[in-house]
């Protein structure tokens, strides 16, 4: 397979990039590591006329804590994140997720946990070469009425498969978008559109800047499921975060559980989060609700489409909430030890 013909472009600074990205809008596409991009050219995904090269962004890559918040600038490299003593002290579920992305060559050389969020969704009907797709007709995705991940569907269900976006949202961080005449910051949880086609709430002229995370006296943690454990893109995974209350040290005041790669989005589970106010740190029960409920919740998204069964995953979602939950709340008891 090989790449079709395009314009490399190499903007020397944050304001040259986003100049070349407001003047060829959905013509060009943004090249960080290029782990995601530069395959999906290769099988006729994409074809984009210009390629904008973040590789002299040097400003685009750091992380550091201020005012309460720790920032991470999106062309930050994943083995950065996996060795920065800050993250993997304060927003350890980001920190467990970033050890298992790719290869540890894709890491150090050239995998951001901006290129991580914004990956593409994936479909096994989907993500294959471009002779393989013309075999039969094009799915919602490639421009088609069909969806062969779920039969009569009216819309695109591929799946969101990224590591650190679920992360990320269970840790309730916010990104920044920039782009030409100014800049805004969202919600982890809202740049997600649920459109399996256009997975993210994002114009063709704006370029993710940086990813903001809060500081919390909170614990958190990160399960996932592949066939291969640092290679595949997960087949199911859970980022949970438990708050310990201030009055009672050894209660639940808040939490948040994230299920990935079960549907077009990482799914904020609010019903089953809520469901841990007030519980005990000790309360494996009300975990184990807490996961059944998870994952019966997440069951309603999930689709045949990423090369394991329904039946499998949506098992797996139960005792990935349950072991991400357990993990969080022993961390919890011993910091408050």
């Amino acid at each position: 397979m090989r790449l079709p013909r395009f314009d490399y472009l190499e903007p020397e600074n944050l304001k040259g990039a986003l100049d070349l990205l407001s003047t060829h809008r959905d013509d060009a596409k943004i090249l960080a590591g290029g782990t995601d991009l530069l395959v999906r050219m290769k099988k006729g995904l994409l074809k984009p006329k210009v390629l904008i090269s973040l590789k002299a962004l040097n400003e685009l890559s750091y992380i550091n804590e201020k005012n309460g918040y720790i920032k991470i600038g999106a062309r930050t490299p994943i083995a950065d994140i996996v060795a920065s003593g800050l993250i993997k002290e304060e927003a350890h579920a980001l920190f467990q997720a970033c050890e298992k992305i790719g290869a540890v060559t894709i890491q150090h050389y050239r995998g951001t946990i901006g290129g991580n969020i914004l990956q593409d969704n994936r479909c096994h009907h989907y993500n294959q070469s471009e002779f393989h797709r013309s075999g039969h007709q094009p799915c919602h995705k490639d421009g088609g009425k069909i969806c062969y991940a779920r039969e009569e569907a009216d819309r695109c269900n591929s799946t969101c498969q990224s590591d650190g976006a679920t992360a990320l949202m269970a840790l309730d961080a916010k990104i920044t978008l920039s782009k030409i005449n100014g800049e805004r910051t969202v919600d982890l949880a809202d740049f997600y559109t649920t459109d399996g086609i256009m997975p993210f709430a994002m114009e063709s002229h704006e370029l993710l800047k940086e990813i903001i995370i809060p500081v919390q006296i909170a614990e958190s943690a990160y399960q996932r499921l592949a066939y291969r454990s640092a290679i595949d893109y997960p087949i199911v995974c859970a980022g949970v975060l438990l708050k310990r209350s201030d009055t009672q040290k050894n209660e639940i005041d808040d939490a948040r559980i994230v299920v990935g790669a079960m549907g077009r989005s990482p799914l904020f589970l609010a019903q089953a989060s809520f469901s841990l106010k007030g519980k005990k740190l000790n309360d494996t029960n009300a975990f184990k609700k807490a996961a059944d409920a998870s994952m019966d919740n997440a069951s309603t998204f999930a689709v045949h489409n990423v090369g394991s069964t329904l039946e499998y995953r949506c098992a797996m979602v139960s005792q990935m909430v349950f072991q991400a939950l357990k993990e969080a709340a022993q961390a919890a008891v011993a910091a408050k030890g």
